[in-house]
């Protein structure tokens, strides 16, 4: 079990990671040549700035905390056999990064068992750090946020993603968007899941649904979220998500009006 003051030492670990990992991605961004990016598939970009920062991220984590497991995207899991263990995205929305897009962020989150403690989201660009605790709120910039309080589907604006990994997919996921787009304020599609999430707990965007993400897409996501009061589910209204990669997340009145889209489209979906 978890103390107060360790969970704040696993905080700071995640803030203190997820800036070290930023202020690199800051400085190389608009900066990538051809050479320094791969494809691993349709889409899926994985670059030299992905390995360094994860690597940053690496470091940081086991100066304070040699023996936990690490669960990161390009790296996988050192299987430590310990207790806790850090879900790391070192560069969440590479696609964007390429691109030249500033919309990308990186997300620190770590667990004790299967019980989020601690996590993180950055912008580096704009300098904004989500962070959230277990039971201590959640914060953005060490400002306390919460979620949208808006209460009507026709007055919320909505975030999601195309499930590119998932095309097969693809028919039920646009029924959904079509739904939930004729049915809100809007629907934006950002590209960075973390940030979707992040933007959701600060009640920038009112909710957020997406198919078949990973775990440090969401970890760090989904913590922020809650600490602001709002509500995570899968696609059927359990709580499957991290298994699953489906997520709805949203305050409890908007979520309602959501999950009855995903229970109607995509909840046949594994």
């Amino acid at each position: 079990m978890s103390s107060h003051g360790e969970i704040s030492r696993l905080l700071q670990t995640a803030v203190d990671a997820a800036f070290s990992a930023g202020r690199l991605l800051k400085a190389e961004f608009r900066q990538l040549k051809d050479s320094q990016i791969d494809l691993k598939g349709m889409g899926d970009y994985v670059t030299e700035l992905d390995r360094r920062s994860e690597n940053e991220i690496i470091r940081t984590i086991e100066k304070s905390f040699p023996d936990h497991n690490i669960i990161a995207e390009e790296s996988g899991n050192n299987e430590l056999k310990s207790e806790y263990s850090w879900i790391i995205d070192p560069l969440d929305g590479t696609a964007n990064y390429v691109q030249g897009i500033a919309m990308f962020a990186v997300s620190v989150a770590v667990q004790y068992k299967d019980v989020l403690k601690a996590g993180v989201v950055y912008d580096p660009v704009a300098d904004e750090m989500f962070s959230a605790a277990e039971n201590t709120g959640a914060f953005l910039n060490n400002k306390s946020i919460v979620v949208s309080e808006k209460r009507d589907i026709s007055d919320a604006m909505l975030a999601s993603g195309f499930p590119w990994r998932s095309r097969e997919h693809m028919d039920a996921y646009l029924a959904s968007f079509k739904a939930l787009l004729t049915a809100s304020a809007g629907v934006r599609r950002m590209g960075a899941a973390a940030l979707d999430l992040a933007y959701t707990a600060c009640g920038r965007f009112d909710g957020f649904w997406e198919m078949k993400l990973k775990p440090w897409d969401i970890a760090a996501g989904v913590l922020l979220v809650r600490e602001a009061g709002g509500h995570v589910f899968d696609f059927r209204a359990e709580d499957e998500f991290m298994a699953s990669g489906n997520i709805v997340a949203a305050n409890s009145d908007i979520g309602k009006h959501m999950l009855k889209v995903t229970t109607a489209c995509l909840s046949h979906i594994e």
